[in-house]
């Protein structure tokens, strides 16, 4: 078989793998049909690299250590793959999420370095070639350490909070110049620019701006507070995707551009949904965060005091309600509860009770995480209702149930000079009657009082979310 038809299958190969990039994402627009897009999205990165290994092997660039290399390598990141798959926990995922935009973006940066020295001194080092890989080296380094700072934030291993930079936004607004500058001599200086620079110049040029990229990276998230994070991990998700892109067009690799583009555009637009759900701009959350960071002891708050409820006298409540709403958090995720809270609902379904779960776009560590944990434990989608379309159900509602959700439940949102003042939150206090199950009155990660635990219709059950909701759905059996 000629080289060019060799080249055809393969780019018909790369074809349809970004093809399977997009049904799989698309199909990730639903819970139903997410596990199912991973899948197809997992295929086509398999048929992808594949083709990529035969169309080297046509071209006889492959010596046997570098066969060797893409053996051990593909061998170790699927298996440490498939083992983090296996072993880590929902509540442990943006984490894990931050540290593969981490991973994504290095790789991504090192493609674009080693092809801008492979193009060296050749007619291939165009300027559009020194625009993509400096921009691929810059979004890449920018992704690998911001990352790699967020996941520390979100482990617990940096503290939550805001940790100014010394100098603030004249060191962010300094390495930023210093990369723009180095763009412009590696631009100017490429094959048919207006300079003529040594090699050497060259080289400690990037190893210049990579290392600003990376010292921007660490400056940018440092001061972002740790409610935060899920924002600003999606935002690192589209670095990642945009610097692929590059590396992609860097050497030449549809299926790489298609697939860079791809995760670039939708973590570009899940960042600003998120935004949007804060009410907030993005500028705003990359200028410096709120948020002291969870586990702090909140205050009764001004002239207000907590009741605490008792587990029988929670199950009366709801046993005897018509219409009762249940409003996730991630106390729910911590304590793996999600089982839990489905036997409590269904519990109360026998006994005629209307349940339905309210989700906020925000609730938990990072997009979806609510909804993805219930749909683990078979909660009927239907009965999963978004912001938007549960609120106004709230005014008619007996017993609203909050299991472990902060910040997305304070009315103090809706008040101005609050710290979430403006952020759209679940009209929890609306409802008949509330009951909020919580180890203690450890604030969210805004680190304000909620204003919600000291409203004369709520009752506080103070419990691990799993012990008390199975305390709960016996109680409630036992009526």
């Amino acid at each position: 078989m000629s080289q060019e038809w060799v080249y055809t299958l393969v780019f018909l190969a790369w074809l349809l793998g970004a093809a399977a990039f997009v049904i799989g994402l698309h199909q990730m627009n639903s819970p139903a049909t997410a596990r199912q897009g991973n899948r197809i999205s997992a295929v086509g990165m398999a048929v992808a690299v594949i083709a990529t290994v035969v169309w080297l092997v046509s071209l006889g660039v492959l010596r046997t250590e570098a066969i060797l290399i893409i053996v051990v390598g593909g061998a170790i990141g699927g298996g440490a793959g498939w083992w983090l798959a296996r072993t880590v926990k929902m509540t442990a995922m943006p984490q894990l999420v931050s540290l593969f935009n981490a991973v994504g973006g290095g790789a991504a940066a090192l493609v674009a370095i080693d092809d801008y020295i492979r193009v060296q001194g050749t007619p291939e080092e165009s300027i559009s070639t020194a625009i993509f890989v400096v921009l691929g080296a810059v979004i890449g380094s920018v992704t690998f350490s911001g990352s790699l700072i967020a996941s520390g934030k979100l482990m617990g291993r940096i503290s939550g909070k805001p940790i100014p930079v010394p100098g603030g936004r004249i060191t962010t607004l300094g390495l930023a110049a210093l990369t723009v500058l180095g763009l412009l001599l590696l631009v100017l200086g490429a094959d048919g620019g207006p300079l003529t620079l040594d090699p050497t110049v060259k080289n400690l040029v990037l190893l210049g701006i990579v290392a600003a990229a990376l010292t921007f990276g660490v400056a940018m998230v440092l001061p972002i507070g740790g409610a935060d994070m899920p924002v600003v991990i999606s935002l690192l998700n589209s670095f990642t995707g945009t610097a692929a892109a590059m590396a992609g067009f860097v050497i030449n690799n549809p299926v790489l551009i298609v697939a860079g583009a791809l995760v670039g555009a939708a973590g570009g637009i899940l960042t600003k949904l998120m935004a949007d759900a804060m009410n907030r701009s993005i500028m705003n959350i990359i200028a410096g965060g709120f948020g002291g960071g969870e586990g702090t002891v909140a205050a009764a708050g001004e002239g207000g005091s907590v009741r605490e409820l008792g587990v029988d006298d929670a199950a009366i409540q709801l046993a005897y309600a018509s219409k009762v709403i249940i409003v996730p958090g991630y106390g729910l995720a911590v304590a793996q509860a999600q089982h839990a809270v489905r036997e409590l609902a269904e519990q109360l379904e026998s006994r005629g009770v209307e349940v339905s779960y309210a989700i906020h776009p925000v609730a938990g560590r990072m997009p979806g995480h609510m909804n993805v944990l219930l749909a683990e434990a078979n909660v009927p989608y239907p009965a999963l209702r978004e912001m938007e379309d549960i609120n106004p159900e709230f005014d008619r509602t007996d017993v609203a149930l909050v299991v472990g959700a902060n910040d997305v439940t304070n009315p103090s949102a809706r008040r101005p000079g609050s710290a979430i003042s403006g952020m759209p939150i679940l009209d929890v206090d609306h409802a008949k009657a509330i009951i909020v199950i919580k180890r203690s009155m450890g604030r969210g990660y805004a680190g304000i009082d909620n204003e919600l635990y000291t409203n004369t219709k709520t009752g506080m059950l103070f419990a691990d979310a799993k012990d008390g909701l199975a305390a709960l759905t016996a109680a409630v059996k036992g009526l």
